[in-house]
């Protein structure tokens, strides 16, 4: 006879099933379940880990986006406690030309009057952390076990039990069975409820690397920045790329990621071909003069893919179960709390209303956004990785990422391909796609590329709503514990929100279409001096990727005055060269 699992200070009875079970406790899940336990304290959710705490794992670098996720689900302060350098931005050689630029969250001269430990809010909404993962994930588990979770650690799932698309349950190595209403697939690449549903996954791209890495001791910082601030190194080779992310005051993770093809021709073993890649790089080698290494390089293929779909009829993906974009953009941890998130605040509205009648909008609505996210993220690593003249070695892999992804590198042509049904889907409020907003996406743009793209709000004056033939349908919004149900226009894979400053400019534009009194309007009602500041600046970011998904049709009235937005062709605060 099976004996189901019952943790030992849990007084239920064995034929109970628990109300969610997760497999894997990193990221991805510690956070959805700290979500569901913030909202509904008194749900029952075990969390299944094949390891033990703290281990180390890779991929370090975060995005301010997170910073807010660890607020909401109470895990900040100790996030901020345990010292992690603190992350300004990037400094990139990458591009056009061999020179170092800067992308920055933040305006380092703020960072530098940042006294830490500080509670989140302020500045800290626009820096992210750059971590330790065995002491951050053990942080986030350790946390979901304190608002409630039994975390079951060196607890391997060796078999699903499945009913067509139903899971019954969980098999464990030792022979016992967990039940649950809900069980989620945390388990990151291993997939371990995807493959055993038989959920297909694609490449998304021909981005097929391999990365290898290892931490490193007393490795200087190219740069510090007030306290304990600084900038990860993402450095373009001819052959591939080295990142460089401090960890720790004294602890550095320093991988390289090369193409598989390109390191199966060189016949060489990992340990050679990583260290011979830090050694012909000046600047790593600069870094690493005084430091010594751990001595155990790690590997792992680093493949762009996406899940086929990301729910079932009890299930969910999450996280890297469900999709893997290239790490250039630092985008993984960033979508694996995203995604827990939502799906946490899904799972609270389906455990309190097991018999919704919306639960398959729920459930669909919830996996398209991942699904879409990931995809976003991979198109933009597409472009970074074909846009870099840097990769002397690469270039005919990098001609056929572009070809195959239909990319064509001229700004205007870029940017309509990297912007279409990204910026209006990703935030109910904002122009927003991935760590980009339009202005800043433009100027990382002119880095990339020979010339900037143009704005398309500078050459129009006269605007009217092209929304006749949308269809309205509602999209949710994850709000304080809620989901909200908000309306939008849908045309073909298109979606735009009909709230922020999406709403706001429909409105002014269908009273009077002139920009100028669209400026107005916005300025009156929401504040701002004139020019293009504040609110008007969301407001032409919004517009422009209204524009571009065909959701307004300008015209130029020579009658009327225009507005003049830079182009991304001069430097900015956040996007400049380096300066160290």
């Amino acid at each position: 006879m099976v004996q189901p699992l019952i943790d030992p200070i849990d007084p239920a009875s064995a034929s109970d099933p628990v109300d969610v079970a997760i497999i894997g406790g990193g990221p991805a899940g510690a956070t959805l379940a700290s979500v569901i336990l913030t909202y509904r304290p008194t749900s029952r959710i075990v969390i299944l880990e094949k390891e033990a705490f703290p281990r180390d794992h890779v991929g370090e670098s975060q995005l301010p986006a997170i910073g807010a996720i660890l607020d909401e689900i109470g895990a900040w302060d100790a996030v901020e406690r345990a010292g992690f350098p603190l992350k300004v931005g990037a400094t990139y050689r990458w591009g056009r030309t061999p020179e170092l630029w800067d992308f920055d969250f933040i305006d380092p001269m703020v960072v530098d009057t940042i006294e830490r430990p500080m509670p989140y809010g302020g500045p800290r909404r626009q820096t992210a952390f750059q971590v330790d993962r065995a002491i951050y994930d053990d942080i986030l588990l350790r946390h979901a076990e304190s608002l409630g979770a039994v975390v079951h650690e060196e607890t391997l799932v060796r078999e699903v039990l499945r009913d067509g698309d139903r899971v019954d349950g969980l098999r464990l190595a030792d022979g016992r069975t967990i039940t649950a209403n809900w069980y989620i697939d945390a388990s990151g690449h291993a997939g371990i409820l995807r493959r055993a549903m038989g959920v297909e996954t694609r490449p998304e791209t021909n981005l097929q690397n391999v990365a290898f890495w290892d931490y490193w001791e007393d490795a200087d910082w190219a740069v510090e920045i007030g306290t304990g601030g600084t900038r990860v190194q993402v450095l373009s080779q001819a052959a591939g790329w080295i990142w460089f992310i401090p960890i720790g005051p004294t602890r550095t993770s320093i991988g390289y990621i090369v193409p598989a093809e390109h390191y199966k021709s060189l016949g060489k073993s990992v340990e050679e071909v990583y260290h011979e890649a830090l050694a012909n790089d000046e600047r790593v080698a600069t870094l690493t003069r005084n430091a010594r290494s751990r001595g155990m390089v790690e590997a792992t293929k680093d493949w762009s893919f996406t899940a086929s779909r990301g729910h079932g009829e009890n299930w969910f993906l999450v996280g890297e179960s469900l999709g893997f974009a290239d790490p250039i953009l630092a985008a993984g941890l960033t979508l694996a709390h995203t995604g827990a998130r939502e799906v946490g605040y899904t799972l609270v509205e389906l455990l309190d209303r097991p018999n919704a009648e919306d639960r398959d909008w729920l459930c669909t609505s919830v996996s398209e956004q991942q699904l879409r996210r990931v995809k976003q993220h991979i198109k933009f690593a597409d472009f970074w990785y074909a846009a870099n003249g840097q990769f002397t070695d690469l270039q005919d892999h990098c001609a056929r990422i572009a070809d195959e992804s239909g990319l064509r590198l001229k700004p205007d042509a870029a940017w309509r391909w990297l912007a279409q049904g990204g910026f209006t889907t990703d935030s109910p409020v904002h122009a927003t796609a991935g760590s980009f907003d339009p202005g800043t996406l433009k100027q990382v743009q002119s880095m990339l590329t020979e010339g900037a793209s143009e704005w398309q709000v500078n050459r129009f004056n006269v605007y009217k709503t092209a929304t006749r033939n949308a269809e309205r349908r509602t999209m949710p919004v994850y709000l304080d514990g809620r989901i909200e149900r908000r309306e939008c226009l849908v045309r073909g894979e298109r979606t735009l929100p009909l709230g922020g400053w999406f709403l706001a400019l429909i409105e002014a534009i269908e009273e009077d279409g002139r920009i100028d009194r669209v400026m107005q309007r916005i300025a009156r009602l929401y504040g701002g001096q004139g020019g293009i500041a504040g609110p008007q600046q969301l407001c032409v970011q919004a517009l422009e990727a209204m524009i571009t998904d065909g959701w307004v049709i300008g015209r130029l009235d020579r009658k009327v005055p225009r507005i003049t937005v830079k182009s991304g062709d001069e430097e900015s605060i956040f996007v400049h060269w380096n300066r160290d």
